[in-house]
């Protein structure tokens, strides 16, 4: 045996007892050596060159590493770390600089038998930062990285001595959503025998989830039932996740969430607190919360592991339904079961109470969480100082704003614009300016919400060109306007008398990628409309096409009330059957305008025969329709059938306004039953329904005809006295000249 063979031998036990002493001094159990290959390319290269020349801080002879050399002096530092272990050494330099010194191919076996050291002593950690600073390299140099595991593999005849480097591997590819790399490895791997650990699995899998890959979710959930490794209950309870949605996914598979928790029982594992809550949790988002709650209440008897998360899904789905009182029960059983209330329970209320407008009920949870010393989190209190807001109680919202800054937390964005948004409701635009004026000061920068709030704030109160200079400020700082904060500048430009503008306008929203909605262009159909251009008003439809946006039913009967005004009854019934052969759903505004079509137009059938297809469809006539057909048929002098609709709309709970009982008093007069006339103007006042002058107008009219001249002079003065000031009609009835008025 010759003498270079004789002394590789004995180099390699050296090496292996100094890996076995270092292992056992680690308590760590010892492991094989690195592959044959990677021990003779060491050999090859005078690997145990200990000259004090290898210090930390040694450099590389760049022309001794070269491919065809003979000797390489990058692999002293892979000794070192043979010999310690020590992670300090191993990341004295990066794969990057050894890459450009020494070339890719020798730098990438250095890398890998320093890899396998750190695998074989189960340093995890160390090969995953290894692992992630090659891939890092690689993915900066647009290398192939499905290279790298053959580039990792330490040996193919002993592939198991690689397991541990193919699992950091996934775990690296994965952490970075490199997922068809990380996927790669893994059927890599098991291609050459070596079985992942079930650990680097089900990261991957966490990661497929998080990223909403639903596709390789379900094959890889499948190959690992079918060929291993063996799903444990965190596979499982990753997958509930999955099809219960979570935070991740909208989508809510609780068919799938079903045979999930039925596998689990099959396999005999226990599901864990966190698989049943998110269970839970998937049940309460697709409505089913009466069936969650009797699940936990089982659970809860069998002692089975329970946290809040589960009662607070309960609670927030009778909070979404709108059934309040039944989440506040949820939260008193909860209690009753040991299960304590947090922050989140007491949130989740807070809000649906403020919502509903029961401020009073949510400042008793507050205090019910001082009594327990649960800290109100930002969320609490910005959900308070909304419903304040909504219950027009701004002093109270500004009160609990200032004691939550006193109380030692940071004001953020939401609060704030929470608070600026109540002052533009309640119309007090000075102080909404105000807070706005102190969140910038804050270094917050304001969103398109509070820039929204006061563009409606000012639209609300007529402030036209104030809407219109916040508008401007939004641009010039980059904010993207929402579809809603456009709608309204574009009916502020309408209402101004803009149109031309609004509609340039409109194109320039489009084309900036705003999504516009069908109120978005009735603005503008709807101001042409109301000036009498229901043809132009007709034209914004194409446009709306171009934009993909569909007429609705808001267009079409903003559209049909339009030519209504211009008495055009065919261009009206030829839009409404449009809105037929569109498949477009009809609405009561609908269907009363064109009941008041036909009713001005004297076809009071015609009317009728709609009003009796509206109710077939489920629709509910409202006080306007009922009145507009009452009107008619008062017209025509078919009292009787006027009489039938004013005890129907009674009977449906819609109380008649002043002009339903004036147009059946004037149907009456007009039919010489000034009984039934009296007798309405009495229930009138019964009804506390004021008498207008239209009202009088008509008595008077009917008595003055018939030379009941006192009682027409009665009702005059009535009138005058009940601050009610007689029209140009009622003194031409009365033989008046205008302007003369009779002292009472």
């Amino acid at each position: 045996m010759g003498a270079n063979v004789i002394l590789n031998k004995l180099l390699s036990l050296r090496l292996l007892g100094l890996l076995h002493s270092k292992l056992n001094s680690q308590n760590q159990c010892l492991f094989r050596l690195c592959s044959s290959a990677s021990s003779a390319l060491m050999l090859d290269y005078h690997v145990f060159d200990e000259s004090p020349k290898l210090g930390s801080n040694f450099v590389v002879n760049r022309s001794s590493a070269m491919f065809g050399g003979t000797r390489c002096e990058l692999y002293p530092l892979v000794v070192r770390v043979f010999k310690s272990l020590n992670w300090r050494v191993a990341r004295e330099i990066r794969f990057g600089s050894w890459v450009e010194s020494h070339g890719l191919s020798h730098s990438i076996n250095c890398f890998r038998i320093t890899i396998h050291v750190f695998a074989l002593a189960g340093m995890r950690l160390e090969v995953f930062a290894l692992l992630r600073d090659v891939v890092g390299y690689y993915n900066e140099a647009k290398y192939d990285m499905f290279e790298l595991f053959s580039d990792m593999l330490d040996s193919p005849r002993h592939v198991e001595r690689s397991a541990v480097v193919f699992d950091m591997l996934i775990k690296v590819f994965a952490s970075n959503s490199m997922l068809e790399n990380a996927l790669d490895v893994f059927f890599n791997a098991k291609h050459v025998g070596i079985k992942p650990d079930m650990r680097s699995c089900n990261f991957l899998l966490k990661c497929l989830v998080e990223a909403n890959k639903v596709e390789f979710v379900r094959r890889f959930f499948e190959e690992l039932k079918s060929s291993g490794p063996s799903p444990n209950i965190y596979t499982y309870t990753i997958m509930m996740v999955f099809y219960c949605g979570g935070d991740l996914r909208k989508d809510t598979d609780i068919t799938k969430a079903n045979e999930i928790l039925g596998k689990i029982y099959r396999s005999g594992l226990n599901p864990t607190v966190v698989t049943f809550s998110t269970y839970i949790h998937g049940l309460c988002k697709v409505g089913s919360v009466v069936v969650a709650l009797k699940i936990v209440r089982n659970l809860c008897y069998k002692k089975q592991p329970l946290n809040n998360h589960c009662f607070n899904s309960i609670i927030y789905g009778f909070c979404r339904s709108g059934a309040v009182h039944e989440a506040l029960e949820v939260m008193e059983e909860m209690k009753s079961f040991g299960v304590l209330p947090d922050v989140y329970s007491y949130s989740i209320l807070i809000n649906a109470f403020c919502e509903k407008g029961n401020v009073e009920r949510s400042l008793c949870l507050m205090s019910e969480m001082e009594l327990h010393q649960i800290k109100p989190s930002i969320v609490t209190y910005t959900s308070l100082i909304h419903g304040l807001g909504k219950s027009k109680l701004m002093q109270s919202a500004v009160d609990i704003f200032r004691s939550f800054g006193a109380s030692g937390l940071k004001y953020d964005q939401a609060i704030y614009e929470t608070l600026i948004d109540g002052f533009c409701m309640q119309g007090d635009m000075d102080s909404a300016i105000k807070f706005l004026e102190e969140m910038i000061s804050n270094n917050l920068v304001p969103t398109a919400f509070s820039c929204h709030s006061l563009i409606r704030g000012f639209h609300k109160l007529g402030l036209f060109d104030k809407a219109l200079e916040v508008f401007n400020i939004m641009l010039q700082n980059g904010i993207q306007p929402d579809t809603i904060t456009c709608n309204f500048i574009l009916d502020v430009y309408c209402r101004t008398g803009y149109l031309k503008e609004a509609l340039t306008l409109l194109e320039e929203f489009r084309c900036h990628g705003i999504n516009l909605n069908t109120h978005s262009y009735n603005a503008i159909i709807y101001r042409l409309s109301r000036e009498s251009y229901p043809e132009r008003a007709l034209e914004i439809l194409p446009r709306m096409f171009k934009g993909n946006v569909l007429p609705g039913v808001v267009n079409y009967s903003t559209l049909i009330s339009g030519f209504a005004k211009q008495l055009s009854l065919k261009k009206a019934v030829r839009l409404f059957t449009r809105m037929v052969k569109a498949g477009i759903t009809f609405n009561n505004i609908t269907y009363t305008i064109l009941i008041n079509v036909f009713s001005s137009n004297c076809k009071v059938n015609d009317a009728y025969g709609i009003f009796k297809e509206m109710k077939k469809m489920d629709l509910c006539p409202d006080q306007i329709c009922y009145t507009s057909l009452i009107s008619a048929f008062c017209k025509t002098g078919e009292m009787k059938k006027a009489w039938a609709l004013f005890e129907e709309m009674s009977r449906e709970g819609h109380l008649p306004n002043v002009v339903t009982y004036t147009c059946l008093i004037d149907g009456f007069c007009k039919s010489n039953r000034i009984d039934l006339a009296s007798s309405l103007f009495d229930q009138m006042n019964r009804d506390a329904v004021t008498p207008d002058v239209v009202t009088y107008t008509v008595l008077i009219s009917w008595y003055h005809k018939r030379a009941y001249m006192d009682q027409a002079h009665r009702l005059y003065d009535e009138m005058k006295a009940k601050g009610i000031l007689p029209d140009a009609k009622t003194h031409e009835v009365l033989g008046l000249q205008d302007g003369i008025i009779h002292e009472g």
